[in-house]
């Protein structure tokens, strides 16, 4: 080999060309080794891409100020939890004494029917009169842990956007959040209904004797939003604690 074809041969080994020569133009023995370089630029080429998808994707925060909103989200976190069970537990007490409500003053399709006329009442004939006190504090007790839940979870800072991606947690909390928005509706319409059949005077003259069917669809519809209330706190708890 002269010292001319070695030159040439050399200069895209070192870097000193833009562009490696053609493999066709090379002897076999020198083919092998430019082959070698140029997926090693290729390799490195994507590894500089990624590196900076991972340096655009991530929180554009001095670290001080994304140890602060990670620690306050942490502390966050276990009042939202903590608020989050109450809630669910105080909803479950407060639909099943609903449930017995209903059935005691509306299982029947006329007011005769009822259990309550019919003297079959559960828990006794003085469910079937007067204020359903535990009903009523349990219904508001949930609706107070609830929106103090709701409050917590808008203060929650989130410097990593969780919930964006693909990985399975941030699939898990997109859930999350969109039942956030059947229970909201649902703990809404349980405090305006409920208010509404416990005082039947604000909607009109209405009373159980002389509207007991409208009462009574007013009554289903409430105790219905309350299961699914119940049911969508359910399953939003349960998928952020599995």
């Amino acid at each position: 080999m002269g010292p001319l074809t070695a030159l040439v041969l050399a200069t895209p080994l070192f870097g000193l060309s833009l562009t490696p020569p053609s493999l066709d133009a090379l002897p076999m023995s020198a083919a092998p080794i430019v082959a070698n370089l140029s997926v090693s630029d290729a390799e490195a080429t994507e590894d500089e891409a990624a590196r900076g998808a991972t340096e655009e994707a991530a929180p554009k925060l001095d670290k001080a100020t994304y140890r602060l909103q990670l620690k306050k989200r942490a502390k966050l976190t276990k009042i939202h939890r903590t608020l989050g069970i109450t809630t669910w537990a105080l909803t479950g007490l407060a639909v099943i004494a609903g449930t017995i409500q209903w059935r005691n003053l509306y299982a029947g399709k006329t007011l005769d029917e009822t259990p309550c006329v019919k003297g079959d009442a559960w828990l006794g004939q003085e469910q079937c009169y007067g204020t359903p006190w535990f009903h009523a504090l349990t219904g508001f007790g949930a609706g107070a842990a609830y929106f103090s839940t709701l409050g917590v979870s808008i203060a929650m800072p989130d410097p990593d956007n969780a919930a964006k991606g693909d990985s399975k947690y941030a699939k898990t909390l997109r859930t999350h959040k969109i039942l956030r928005w059947v229970h909201l509706g649902g703990m809404v319409a349980q405090m305006v209904l409920g208010v509404v059949i416990a005082n039947p005077k604000l909607s009109g003259d209405i009373d159980r004797a002389g509207d007991y069917d409208t009462l009574r669809r007013l009554s289903l519809v409430h105790l219905t939003s309350g299961w699914i209330t119940l049911g969508a706190l359910s399953y939003a708890g349960t998928i952020m604690l599995i």
